[in-house]
């Protein structure tokens, strides 16, 4: 008679204890998790980088950029490839002369729409992120965005790390090999 209530009681215990290990956001606070993903992993060679914001949103002030960006991407498909580096201009949104680019127009589209789409997030300790491997890629991008100066990393080692690849793959210039 008495297991009858302490099962159901154990359920309802542990799914709350799961409710509580989501990261559900304090009051107060943003939850990007729901807007945009962001991680807390960091590429297994430098475990103390940040990992880069993926707001597809507007700026903070809710205006979008000016859509100006000088960067240099480097990005290294696989272990065996040679690393291939691209630079990107962007004036106004629209990409320079000299830009050297697979899809320069889509990318700097993509900064002005968005121009945290490169700047790091605070590192969140409590943010579940899915066990899957998205490859070897890796991407780093070094330069500036409308005048703030951008050092982000990028790889596909974990379902946050892929999401943030995939919302900037059009700045890094590749799918991840997908």
């Amino acid at each position: 008679m008495h297991l009858r209530f302490v099962r159901p009681l154990l359920a309802v215990l542990a799914v709350v204890g799961l409710a509580a290990c989501s990261g559900s956001p304090t009051p107060g606070s943003t939850d990007t998790a729901s807007q945009a993903p962001s991680s807390s992993a960091s590429s297994s060679s430098a475990p103390s980088s940040s990992s880069p914001s993926t707001s597809a949103a507007p700026s903070a002030s809710g205006a979008t950029g000016a859509g100006n960006a000088e960067l240099s991407i480097t990005l290294l498909e696989t272990a065996e490839a040679s690393p291939q580096t691209f630079t990107l201009v962007c004036t106004g949104g629209t990409p320079a002369a000299e830009s050297k680019h697979p899809s320069a127009a889509e990318a700097c589209s993509a900064l002005k729409n968005s121009p945290t789409l490169l700047s790091p997030a605070p590192t969140r300790t409590d943010q579940a992120c899915t066990m899957q491997y998205g490859g070897p890629a890796t991407a780093k991008v070094t330069g500036s965005v409308d005048g703030k100066e951008v050092s982000a990393s990028f790889n596909r080692t974990d379902g946050c790390q892929i999401a943030l690849w995939d919302a900037a793959k059009s700045v890094l210039g590749s799918d991840g090999g997908l």
